[in-house]
This record gives C-alpha cells, structure tokens and sequence, in this order.
C-alpha cells in the first residue's frame, strides 16, 4: 500500500507542477498532495518534501542549470559575458532588455509558485496528520517553512512587492495582492524563526542535503543583514559561526565545493548516483570562443595576483590568440564513480562576511576586520589595509565579489543593497537602467490579477 501510494503522490507532484500556470492565478487540479492519506504515513510525507528538494535543484531560481540564477545573473550585472547563438536565453539578461513577456521571468515565477505551493501543501498536510509523531511532524513543517521562507526571500529581491502565499486555498490566491518588500522580510524572518524552533540542530543525513537549524540560522543572517538589522544578522551569523562541531573554513581552497566539505551548510544532491553539479556542466568549457558564457574581464582584472580564487576557481582556455575564463568552483563536469560534488547552497564563508559586514555597520571595526581577514587568509592575502569604516564596508562588497561569484546572484544583490548598483553597472554594462533593479512582473499574471498592479517601473 505504501508503494502504490508513493507512486500516486509522485505523479499527482509531477501533475501540480506541469499542469498549471501559477499557483497565485488559476484553481488547482486535484491531486494526491492533498489527500490525507499521503500525511498519514513518514515515507509518503517525507517523499512528498524530498521532491520539493528535487524541484528547488532542477527548476526556477536555485537550479545550477544555465538557466537558473547563477548564470542569469552573473550575465545581468559584471561577473559574466554572454556568447552563443541569437536565440540564447541568457542575452535578454546580458544586454537588460528584459521585457514582461519574457519566458525565463515568466518561470522564474511560475515555478517558485508551485515550489511554495507545495511546501504549504506539505504544512497544512502534516498539521492535520494523527499518525505522525511530534518529531516526525516538526521536522517537516520545519524543512517546509523554510522552503516558503527561502523561495519568497528570493522572489521580492528580483520582484520587489509580491504577495507571500501561507495557503493552498486557490480561491485567495487567485486575488492575491501584492505586500512590501518589508512586509515580505518581516514574513521570512517569522517562516525562518518558526522552521529554528522546530528543527534539530543535528542533520538527518551525512552529506547535509536535508535541513537543521543551522541552515536556517544562516539564511536569517542573510535576511537580517538585507534589512538593516545589524545586531540580529551578527547574532545569527554568531550561532553558525560557533558551531565548531559541524562547520570550519576549509584550509585547502580547492576542497571547499567537494560534496563533504566542513564548509557546507546546505547543499542539493545530484539526481542520479555518480552525477555532479549542473554549475560545472554549464560553466566549463574546453575550447574557445566559450559556447555560452565567460568571466568577464572585469571580474578576472580585479584579482590580485596572489588570490588563490583566482587560480583556483577560475580555468583559462585559450586558442593560442584569445584567452577566456570559465568559473571553476566546480570541477567535475562529468559523471564519476560516485558523485563528488553537490550543489552549495549555503557555505560558511558567507557567515563570516556577513558578520563582518554587520559589525562594521554597528562600529565593532575590529570585529569586523577579524571576520574579513578569515576569508583574505584562506585565499592567500595579507590582512586587509582598511581602517574607517567605510573603507572597511567596501572592502567587504569587494571581497564578497572575489569570494561569492556566480553563486545564485550575490552580486546582483549586494550592488543593489549597497546602493551601487548604477554607478557600477552603467558604466560597465550595455543598456542598463535604473530601473533594472526590479524584473518585471509577468505579463500574464498582471492580465489575469489585476491585484498585482502597478507593474514594476521601467517595464
């Protein structure tokens, strides 16, 4: 009975997600995700998560594919040029001419609705279970509201105002309206501190694919530090930093993305035993002129010769005239015996810049520049030489740039919170617009809700 009901819950999943356009615009087909029957026994439930997991590696905005956020938006802003033939999904990003109807921003959203539909599907499924233990049940609810909290968190930094979906009541979402993108901040850090509260702090598997309270702590860190709440984002960032028994800074840079890295916090799984990761498969190439995409030369000039990133995480691949640089994080672009790198999410490094960055804005420069010269150190440099304050909050967005490239968007998000945003990319960048800081609302979903008016401006 278990078995034919996994098969029913797979397909009804399978049906959710290809059978309608938007969670937030059209009724829903009835599926097996919604029968009790499926929350009534640990593997059925814990099947249903486990392919929100699989959607959040192969689809939308975390995919390593190209065409997820890493390669989209490194060729939005100055980390990546944009080759290949016309038709190239990337080249809309590239040159900023993004438009309401443009398919990518349309999956961008479509697909983030279905992936927090059916987080909800799995809180509301698991609530009302009687056959479920405590444990069992916090442990979903928790790893589902941090789905709900990560995606939304994603979705109003691209969007701006968007509605937070917390129902899989189609009738509400069908006249959804928009909130604030502090509104949807404030939601997030409620999803993240309700997911801390019910997960434990220990994982449920070895390669750390599956959520515990750390991983949620370190999104919140990112979340506070987005917001403005410096002591919040540095106390967060603390509880991460201090759990010595589970994370510490690899000292070899090049074992940082290996798939049992001390680093990670949380990464994704390939699909299939002995694949790697979709970055490497759309970042590496072996011949010039690149297929796809190429490091800019902006990027690769602003490294010092001595940064071991530099020589370790970027390939040059020359045709004895030109020399191109493809990101090279991740090194195994084929099938291995067993796989030896999974997708990284959430790494430790990031912990320590954000803390930097939060104690420097709160006057704590020491600190700071404590935090700061860990990543420096790991990638062979002298401590920094800034000393105000100032100097050291852009010492911090420089380094997040050598540190952070092509990793779901950093650098999109961190010139757009820093406020440099068009200084930086109008004059590195063809055709950028102030208004480029927000993609535009789908056409479609505007069309069919009128709630989600105005549109975004410049579109």
């Amino acid at each position: 009975m278990r078995y034919f009901l996994l098969l029913f819950l797979l397909a009804s999943i399978v049906l959710c997600t290809t059978s309608c356009d938007s969670f937030v615009e059209v009724d829903l087909p009835k599926s097996q995700l919604t029968n009790a029957a499926v929350f009534d026994d640990y593997a059925t439930a814990d099947a249903a998560l486990t392919d929100i997991y699989a959607k959040l590696r192969d689809q939308g905005l975390l995919t390593g594919t190209a065409s997820g956020l890493s390669n989209m938006l490194g060729n939005y802003t100055d980390e990546l040029t944009s080759y290949g033939s016309p038709d190239n999904p990337a080249l809309p990003f590239y040159f900023n001419r993004l438009l309401p109807a443009n398919a990518s921003i349309t999956d961008y959203w479509n697909i983030s609705y279905n992936q927090i539909y059916a987080a909800n599907a799995v809180i509301e499924g698991v609530q009302l279970s009687t056959k479920l233990s405590t444990k069992e049940k916090n442990q979903l609810i928790g790893e589902a509201l941090f789905i709900r909290a990560l995606v939304h968190f994603y979705l109003t930094t691209l969007f701006g105002d968007i509605p937070y979906i917390m129902t899989t009541e189609y009738q509400s979402n069908n006249v959804v309206k928009k909130i604030t993108v502090h509104e949807i901040y404030a939601l997030v850090i409620t999803d993240l501190d309700s997911a801390i509260n019910l997960l434990s702090q220990e994982y449920g598997t070895p390669e750390r694919i599956r959520l515990n309270q750390f991983v949620a702590k370190a999104l919140l860190a990112r979340v506070y530090l987005y917001s403005g709440a410096w002591a919040e984002s540095a106390n967060a960032a603390s509880a991460v930093l201090n759990a010595t028994n589970l994370y510490a800074l690899e000292t070899n840079i090049n074992a940082v993305f290996l798939k049992n890295s001390k680093e990670t916090i949380w990464q994704l799984q390939p699909a299939t035993a002995g694949k790697n990761t979709d970055e490497a498969a759309a970042f590496i190439f072996f011949a010039g002129p690149p297929p796809l995409v190429a490091l800019t030369d902006n990027l690769m000039n602003s490294f010092s010769a001595a940064d071991l990133r530099k020589s370790n995480w970027t390939a040059a691949i020359t045709d004895g005239t030109n020399t191109w640089y493809h990101p090279f994080k991740y090194k195994n672009f084929d099938y291995t015996a067993t796989s030896l790198e999974f997708s990284i999410v959430l790494r430790l490094a990031e912990q320590y810049l954000i803390r930097a960055e939060a104690r420097a804005q709160q006057g704590d420069l020491i600190g700071a520049k404590e935090d700061l010269n860990k990543i420096r150190e790991r990638a062979g440099l002298d401590e920094t030489t800034a000393s105000t304050q100032q100097e050291i909050l852009d010492a911090i967005l420089q380094e997040r740039r050598w540190e952070l490239f092509t990793e779901y968007g950093h650098r999109f998000f961190d010139l757009k919170r820093s406020g440099q945003i068009n200084a930086v990319l109008s004059s590195t960048k063809t055709g950028w617009s102030a208004t480029d800081v927000l993609f535009p609302i789908p056409q479609n979903e505007l069309s069919v809700n009128p709630n989600l008016r105005p549109q975004n401006s410049g579109y």
